[in-house]
């Protein structure tokens, strides 16, 4: 891990995961069909499928598979994305509205179909996602939600009252709330590893260790120019490296902000106390412009995270707001102890919905996450490789856009401090 990007202890996961596969540097310039630039999610998942269709592929990574968010995040697997079905078919009308609609609700499917039929020894739980509700105009739009999604066949989704909400999560902090069944859990890191063992395994080449610097155009071919002098030749680049793109391609990094989440995870739990939060293991993020999401993992470690300073930390106070979040929330956890604080940057788009676009032939860029990334990038790297084998668009589940910068771009660290303050504000009273 890096010191300079995070000066405090690693994530809680990169002490409970699976050990990795190896994944040695690029030793000699080689050819490919597809490069792929990125190992997290997206990229891994685009490996494992266009590799199980007899493609070459060969993705190369700067530090070692998972290492960005793909393995800092809260490991919630959750569908959908920031706007309601509703939003959604308004934004891309008919049947590609519909379209985005089936597979935003769809995506925790890829994740859960691939833990099965790979067997990958992931930790994971599947008992759904409860959304509370921090005020009277939150349930509404909570309420609103559940009848748009039980309109196009969700099933089992449901309404919650603050009792219902208290029963599932153990605290009497919402108003309600609703319930996605469909939702769940799991180790971030160890399914990042897992995910580039099978794609491994299904014949894909994996070089960490290897920093991309570059590409440009040869011949019919794209040369991908790395740090340390070897290169690959391959006909497509599928570039998957979100919010951590900064150092790879600054005018890709400037259409995306990327604000840091932080996390903490408590000791692990009594079984007194574990009994009475989340007893029955769900997954959550509520409805505040500044969320919190939290859950239990499998070592029996309460989790929360939510928003902090947009740098890089400083001390361990940069987490005191989500210590007393877990107090507050929890009074039955007041003064519980905690042993891991952790961050990881998030790829915020200016429309908040993921972005694809194929700037020149062969050149295909994946960006845009906006805190989905365990459901959403997996689903998206099938779509990707399906869209490389068919070289039809309809296989996207977003359009092909052109990459348009966000302005003033430069000032984005001013502009979410602002913003972050402003939430802050509207969100007073939760912690």
């Amino acid at each position: 891990m890096s010191s300079k990007l995070f000066p405090l202890a690693p994530a809680l996961w990169a002490d409970t995961a699976v050990p990795a596969a190896s994944t040695p540097a690029l030793g000699a310039s080689r050819t490919a069909d597809v490069a792929i630039i990125g190992a997290g999610y997206a990229g891994l998942s685009t490996a494992y499928h266009l590799a199980k269709r007899g493609v070459n592929v060969v993705v190369l990574e700067s530090r070692e598979p998972g290492w960005g968010g793909s393995g800092r995040n809260g490991g919630q697997i959750i569908p959908g994305l920031k706007y309601d079905p509703d939003e959604l078919e308004a934004k891309f009308g008919g049947e590609a509205g519909r379209a985005v609609v089936a597979f935003a609700g769809s995506t925790t499917e890829h994740v859960f179909r691939l833990i099965d039929s790979e067997k990958l020894a992931v930790p994971h739980v599947r008992n759904g996602w409860v959304q509370g509700a921090h005020n009277d105009n939150a349930m509404k739009t909570v309420e609103a939600r559940v009848r748009q999604w039980e309109q196009r066949g969700m099933t089992g989704a449901r309404l919650l009252d603050a009792a219902g909400v208290k029963q599932l999560l153990g605290t009497r902090a919402y108003k309600g709330g609703w319930l996605n069944p469909h939702a769940g859990g799991l180790q971030p890191l160890s399914y990042a590893r897992e995910l580039a063992r099978a794609a491994i395994a299904a014949g894909a080449t994996i070089h960490g260790r290897t920093h991309v610097t570059g590409w440009q155009r040869r011949g019919s071919a794209w040369k991908v120019d790395t740090a340390h002098g070897p290169h690959v030749l391959a006909g497509t680049v599928i570039v998957c490296t979100n919010a951590y793109t900064r150092e790879l391609s600054s005018p890709l990094a400037s259409t995306v902000i990327t604000p840091n989440s932080y996390q903490l995870s408590t000791v692990p739990l009594t079984a007194a106390q574990a009994a009475s939060v989340l007893p029955e293991g769900h997954v959550s993020s509520d409805t505040r412009n500044l969320l919190l999401y939290f859950r239990k993992d499998h070592t029996g470690r309460l989790l929360m995270g939510g928003r902090g300073p947009f740098r890089q930390p400083a001390s361990k106070n940069d987490w005191a707001h989500l210590e007393r979040a877990v107090w507050k929330m929890f009074p039955q956890l007041q003064g519980i102890a905690f042993d891991h604080r952790w961050c990881g940057h998030v790829s915020v788009t200016r429309d908040f919905l993921p972005h694809l676009h194929e700037a020149e032939p062969g050149l295909i860029v994946n960006i845009g996450c906006m805190g989905r990334g365990v459901a959403l990038e997996t689903a998206m790297g099938e779509a990707l490789a399906r869209y490389y084998v068919t070289r039809d668009a309809r296989a996207l589940p977003f359009p092909l856009t052109r990459i348009s910068p966000i302005p003033f771009h430069g000032l984005q660290q001013l502009y979410l401090a602002a913003v972050v303050s402003w939430y802050r504000m509207r969100d007073a009273g939760l912690i």
